[in-house]
């Protein structure tokens, strides 16, 4: 058997100009002073091929690549410019694009066109020495199902354009639109592949055999076997793991071959399914496991169980030990991909991700060292706000973890009762009678980063101009319903269409106040989860939170532009008034202590200067509302039932009269009775279009995909789903109803499906949405728990102008083991840190 094994790599690198971190078209000129025989040119002008020298180690390939990168780095440099061993490089556009001068390159953009234009894309291609051809051919299709895994490994390409894809590696999908890419489909002889090729050359579709794009193929230069699906790598280890994988899955083939083991080749859009898999998610998600029929597992399983079923061949070549501890480093602190996302979470530039992959290209064969201590026992996850996949701090983290770390279990007690006390003390509870609790507030704030707080104030500034426009519209002209965005019957269908509403006056704000619940995913996009424009609560608690932790924790590290959130109040009593009659008072009306959320009317009520009134502080006389002998020009809402329902202890119908009035123009209804409208769950999937109808724009926060059963073919789908899905009551609130279908059992699954048959208006259906993470206080250590953010927007109009976030949000913290985050669903908060803006935002 002709099987030398010997390694070797192709690498291609991207010329990065150090000024602009931009691409740069001078390969050639970087070409002309280096050696051809190790140095080539590619399709691209910004891109230059280095070859390796044939090895018999992995430490001896290891020792080649930081060779050549040092000679095309030193080269380079002469010219302003510096390697990216990095697929995609994140400031590239198309516009970077220049063709390399040659006859076959100008055929090649001639016949393919913007397949062409779009290869602004780098690889990584390891050859393993297979002499015999025929031996080649049965390896590379036995060797297919492990090509997931590898290219998992080596992700490196989430920006395009300066945008992040949701990919981990789009190279992989880019690079998939080549005719000849993909898999050969099953092949019995090296005179098999010979005249697959002659086929492809003689249809025209491809010009020669070197344009034979296959995932895995006998090189057309060199004696070995060539894989070709991997991304460049800009940690040099990194790409030794995936040779030393890729060694080790030719000799175990190769092994089975010559014992004859059958075989039985994975059905094509099975092996198509596994690689698009490790494209979208690459180490962050779950990959599909080696089995005739694959399932999803955790990508971190796959990776090991990979290594050990190589085991004896590794162990026999004396791979095993380093690429055992390679694969373990790669899973600890992530993928480039990983890496690069967690750069540019630091401070939202798209130039420190340059920065990092050009100083991995050029650092240590290892990767750099790390900056923090690690946080043993954390379980860390892709997708944590706070701590990376090495167990290491990120960014702003760094001080405050270590600030946490040095506190011992007795000062960590003392100050967690310091925090109960002065909870008790202010009345801070939610919630009513039996079901009643005390605000938990966790002692490890939660940091918003400037760059992240102006994309989120841009778009729910954007969402709520819109929700505002449709009350306006819904309620008077109908417009949206006239147009047919909206049916008509999912809005006078639903039990939030309020009649009384119709009698508003022209012009007026309905919804004064809105919340909106932000989840941020696994690669830091934030989406809005749910629309709240009834009766928001969570400003009072937010503040509590700030000062509890100034009081508690004053001593930990905080970055010196944290906004003071107390400005809250004032701007709360400022949007109340806009409108309210001059000389008049803004008043808080409250069904009163029995609301869950009391705490939060007497707080808002003694910091903004308004009255806190219920019903039997109120009186109507001559189309005027009066608290007392002061008149009330603008009543916030705050009711535990619809207004036109309020009475007074005596019968008379307060709610009625109030409504009269504000018909009249006399007093503002701020938060309007019909508001419900907007924030029925069933309504959230026409936000997007209230968005492009009234504003003409695309939304700017991401929405959750929603199902609407009442609709014939959505119900069947989630019916068909309901396991894997997230149910919810169209007027639920506070988490009430909320089915997670993985983690139901079959009897609450069961028990869903017969409601939702029984009244498939009164539910929705989401995809789920794994929630970022945050380390949390429980059991004397830092344990993650899954958290949302709500997000207040105080609102005079529908201009641009119109609408103020508020320089407050609301972290709130779900259980162990839960996605709920509702505080009524028993979870905690956490004070926030959010960073000031900086002047371009602002």
């Amino acid at each position: 058997m002709s099987l030398e094994l010997t390694l070797g790599a192709e690498e291609e690198l991207h010329l990065i100009d150090l000024e602009t971190r931009r691409l740069s078209a001078r390969a050639p000129q970087i070409l002309s002073q280096l050696p051809p025989e190790s140095f080539t040119a590619e399709i691209q002008r910004t891109t230059v091929e280095m070859t390796t020298e044939p090895v018999a180690t992995l430490d001896g390939l290891r020792r080649e690549l930081a060779r050549l990168r040092g000679t095309l780095a030193k080269a380079a440099a002469s010219e302003g410019l510096a390697p990216a061993s990095v697929a995609t490089a994140p400031l590239s556009d198309f516009a970077d694009f220049e063709l390399t001068s040659s006859g076959r390159y100008g055929r090649m953009q001639e016949q393919y066109r913007m397949l062409v234009d779009e290869q602004l894309i780098c690889g990584l291609q390891i050859h393993v020495g297979v002499s015999d051809r025929d031996l080649a051919v049965q390896i590379m299709q036995r060797v297919a199902q492990d090509l997931p895994v590898l290219t998992a490994l080596s992700a490196s390409s989430p920006y395009w354009s300066g945008n992040d894809t949701g990919y981990a590696s789009i190279r992989s999908i880019i690079w998939q639109r080549w005719p000849s890419a993909g898999a050969t489909g099953t092949l019995g002889s090296a005179a098999e592949y010979d005249a697959l090729l002659e086929d492809l050359i003689r249809s025209g579709v491809i010009a020669d055999s070197k344009m034979a794009y296959f995932d895995v193929r006998p090189s057309s230069h060199v004696p070995t076997l060539e894989l070709r699906v991997c991304d460049a790598c800009p940690i040099i280890d990194d790409a030794v793991l995936i040779a030393g994988l890729f060694r080790g899955t030719v000799a175990a083939a190769a092994r089975a071959i010559e014992a004859g083991e059958p075989w039985t080749p994975l059905r094509s859009p099975m092996h198509r399914a596994a690689m698009w898999q490790a494209a979208r998610s690459g180490l962050s998600d779950d990959l599909l496991d080696h089995s005739p029929h694959p399932r999803p597992v955790p990508a971190s399983q796959a990776v090991l169980a990979l290594v050990e079923r190589l085991r004896p061949d590794l162990e026999e070549l004396g791979d095993y030990d380093e690429v055992s501890e390679l694969a373990r480093r790669v899973l600890a602190r992530g993928n480039s991909a990983d890496r690069q996302r967690a750069a540019f979470a630091e401070r939202g530039s798209m130039e420190d991700v340059v920065d990092l992959v050009l100083a991995e290209t050029s650092g240590p064969a290892s990767g750099p060292l790390p900056a923090s201590a690690i946080l043993r026992g954390y379980r860390a996850r892709a997708g944590d706000e706070a701590i990376g996949l090495a167990s290491r701090p990120r960014g702003v983290y760094h001080d405050l973890i270590s600030h946490h770390q040095s506190l011992t279990a007795d000062d960590r007690a003392g100050r967690e009762l310091e925090r109960d006390q002065w909870v008790s003390e202010a009345g801070l509870t939610f919630g009513t009678g039996e079901d009643a609790g005390d605000f938990h507030v966790d002692l490890m704030p939660r940091v918003i980063s400037d760059h992240e707080w102006a994309a989120i104030r841009a778009g729910v500034t954007q969402r709520a101009r819109a929700i505002e426009h449709f009350l306006r519209d819904v309620y008077a002209d109908q417009r949206i319903l006239t147009a047919g965005i909206v049916p008509r019957d999912a809005v006078s269908g639903t039990g939030a269409w309020r009649s009384e509403a119709l009698r508003l006056p022209v012009g007026s704000v309905h919804a004064p106040v809105m919340g909106f619940d932000l989840v941020r995913n696994e690669v830091g996009g934030w989406r809005v989860l749910e629309d709240n424009v009834r009766s928001p609560s969570g400003l009072a608690f937010a503040v509590a939170a700030r000062e509890i932790m100034d009081g508690v924790m004053s001593d930990a590290p905080r970055p010196a532009d944290v906004i003071d959130p107390t400005r809250v109040f004032a701007d709360l009593r400022d949007t109340l008034l806009v409108a309210a009659p001059e000389g008049s008072r803004a008043a808080l009306l409250s069904s009163g202590p029995s609301s869950s959320a009391w705490y939060e009317h007497r707080r808002l009520a003694q910091e903004a200067g308004l009255l806190l009134l219920t019903a039997e502080d109120v009186r109507v006389a001559d189309d005027v509302v009066y608290a007392g002998d002061e008149r009330v020009g603008a009543l916030y809402l705050r009711l535990d039932d619809e207004l036109a329902l309020l009475k007074t202890a005596s019968g008379d119908p307060l709610g009625e009269q109030l409504l009269d009035v504000a018909a009249s123009g006399g007093v503002v209804l701020a938060n309007a009775p019909g508001n419900g409208v907007a924030d029925d769950k069933a309504m959230y999937c026409y936000v997007p279009e209230f968005i492009g109808f009234y504003l003409d724009e695309r939304p700017l926060l991401e929405a959750v995909p929603t199902y609407r059963t009442s609709d014939e073919v959505e119900r069947a789908i989630v019916l068909g789903r309901l396991g894997e899905l997230v149910t919810k009551p169209v007027d639920g609130q506070g988490g009430a109803g909320v089915m997670i279908g993985p983690y139901a059992s079959a009897a609450a699954v069961a028990e869903r499906r017969a409601a939702i048959l029984e009244s498939p208006s009164a539910w929705v259906a989401q995809e789920l949405v794994r929630l970022s993470s945050h380390p949390t206080w429980a059991d004397d250590h830092l344990q993650p728990r899954h958290v949302d953010l709500r997000v207040f927007a105080f609102v005079t109009g529908t201009g641009p102008d119109d609408v103020r976030v508020a320089d407050v949000a609301l972290t709130r913290v779900a259980r162990e083991g839960s996605m709920v985050v509702n505080s009524s669903a028993g979870g905690g908060a956490k004070d926030t840190w959010i960073r000031r803006a900086t002047k371009e935002d602002s």
